[in-house]
């Protein structure tokens, strides 16, 4: 064999195991013991997101069930899910029967799921007998129609619905989830389980 393969298949052989240790530790190094939410970020919550954490929860109004305004400052003393859904997107009905299982499984004084449909103004009352239909009883409905999505655009959710933000009791962001969920799985409920055992 001439000198230059001798030489070069060792280097390309190295190179190819630095390249495997390397993928293998990024993998297996996700968040941590540095972010222990990061590290939840594994399975159905893979796209967890903890770059905003520490930031305000907006203070822009939404609506309730009788029309009458709220905001997030007032779920603060509790943990909340913040869940942006719409009727005509598939993927936020999806999960929607998850996120009812989650409220149902760990909902209380402690912890709430806030379910946000950004339907228009018209499909308001559509909405809610779907959420009804999605979900039972375990969701309270709450509104926010396009015209007045300040909620939507300052709590992060840029990336389209369905879009869930995590918030702590004293009404900081500790992560969001761009896109359908399953609420009810492990990774999920571990997370939760974590946060309301600070």
């Amino acid at each position: 064999m001439p000198r230059p393969r001798r030489i070069a298949i060792p280097i390309l052989v190295i190179g190819l195991i630095i390249a495997m240790l390397y993928v293998v530790f990024s993998a297996t190094s996700r968040g941590g013991s540095r972010d222990r939410v990061a590290k939840f970020a594994v399975g159905t919550l893979a796209a967890l997101d903890t770059s905003e954490r520490g930031e305000l929860a907006p203070p822009a109004p939404f609506a309730m069930l009788d029309g009458s305004d709220t905001n997030l400052q007032a779920f603060e003393g509790k943990l909340i899910l913040v869940n942006f859904w719409a009727t005509w997107c598939g993927p936020c009905e999806r999960e929607m029967p998850s996120l009812a299982a989650l409220q149902a499984a760990r909902g209380g004084d402690r912890f709430q799921v806030v379910a946000i449909s950004v339907d228009s103004a018209e499909d308001r009352d559509y909405a809610v007998r779907r959420l009804g239909e999605l979900a039972g009883t375990e969701l309270t409905f709450y509104h926010a129609p396009p015209e007045r999505w300040d909620i939507v655009y300052d709590s992060g959710a840029r990336r389209g619905f369905p879009t869930s933000v995590l918030y702590a009791a004293d009404g900081t962001k500790i992560a969001q989830f761009a896109g359908d969920a399953d609420w009810s799985s492990y990774e999920a409920v571990a997370l939760i389980d974590a946060l309301l055992a600070d």
